[in-house]
């Protein structure tokens, strides 16, 4: 049996952090969107006595990327197949074109779209691996679902699907070629005043409100929010830069995605988006016109509560 999947990237389009737990993990509230740029899976399954997992990297990012056990996908394989009992020889081919380290949760989309093409193959519900999956990673779950926007809390995993309008702006992104490791900005971090964060979470709230009622995305500017950014911009200059580049090219609007290093800015149609990206002509990054990714809501997707929401 052979089956592909689209892996879409992720942007946060709000991000505060309300707490830190005793593990030292930190608890969230996020707006996640999921965007057209992604990647490529090719799972060749064959039925076998003992389970063998092989992996080929390609693509544009396919020599940043190990393709060794390791790998999240190879994980996120293996998990499956021990989490039902079943053995199986598989072949993934993955075609990268995400970034690494860059805040849009690319390793994370593989390891889900793993997840998901095994659901298929043997018929199984994907929200019945929500607890596997945050295992694998704190984003994994949020793409089990086909919803273009949740809104994440905890350390991410605890996910409400978001009706959107039909109508929404398209994006512009800059990867500015170097990665951001999340464990370093997490350790840099310290968490805000109580009345910094309720004053956000209103904010999140009216960003709901204009993603779902089809609002302009000027209305959107001044509810867009990631407190990460004051320990990734005063650190890593490139990222600072990037983002300055596009807020000087949209009248102000641009944010960092998750803990970077990808910086993003929206606009009204994707055609804006690529005129956008031809004035900038930003030679020491990659530039990424984009639009919200609508996913397919598959036929083994059976119920569309979570117990985490």
């Amino acid at each position: 049996m052979k089956i592909t999947r689209f892996c879409p990237a992720k942007v946060n389009l709000f991000l505060e952090v309300t707490g830190k737990r005793p593990n030292g993990y930190h608890e969230l509230t996020t707006l996640f969107a999921k965007i057209d740029l992604g990647d490529h899976l090719n799972l060749d399954l064959t039925p076998a006595s003992q389970t063998e997992i092989s992996l080929q990297v390609t693509g544009p990012i396919g020599a940043q990327i190990p393709a060794c056990a390791d790998n999240l996908v190879c994980k996120a394989a293996r998990a499956f197949l021990e989490h039902y009992a079943l053995q199986a020889r598989i072949h993934i081919t993955l075609d990268k074109h995400i970034p690494t380290g860059a805040g849009l949760g690319g390793g994370s989309s593989d390891a889900a779209g793993v997840l998901l093409a095994l659901c298929e193959a043997f018929d199984k519900n994907p929200l019945e691996l929500i607890d596997l999956a945050a295992q694998l990673g704190a984003d994994v779950p949020l793409f089990l679902y086909p919803d273009t926007f949740l809104k994440g809390q905890g350390i991410g995993e605890k996910l409400t699907p978001l009706p959107a309008a039909k109508t929404l702006p398209a994006l512009l992104l800059i990867y500015p070629l170097v990665p951001v490791s999340t464990k370093e900005v997490f350790a840099r971090m310290h968490v805000p005043r109580q009345d910094d964060i309720l004053t956000n979470l209103s904010k999140l709230d009216r960003l709901i409100g204009a993603v779902q009622n089809g609002c302009p995305f000027s209305a959107w500017q001044p509810l867009l929010f990631n407190r990460l950014e004051d320990y990734v911009l005063p650190f890593v200059s490139p990222v600072q830069q990037a983002l300055h580049t596009l807020q000087r090219a949209n009248n102000g609007i641009g944010l960092m995605s998750g803990s970077g290093s990808t910086v993003f800015t929206l606009v009204g149609t994707k055609q804006n988006a690529q005129e956008l990206a031809a004035r900038l002509q930003y030679t020491q990054a990659l530039v990424f016109p984009a639009v919200f990714h609508k996913g397919t809501v598959y036929a083994n997707y059976r119920n569309k509560s979570t117990p985490h929401s």
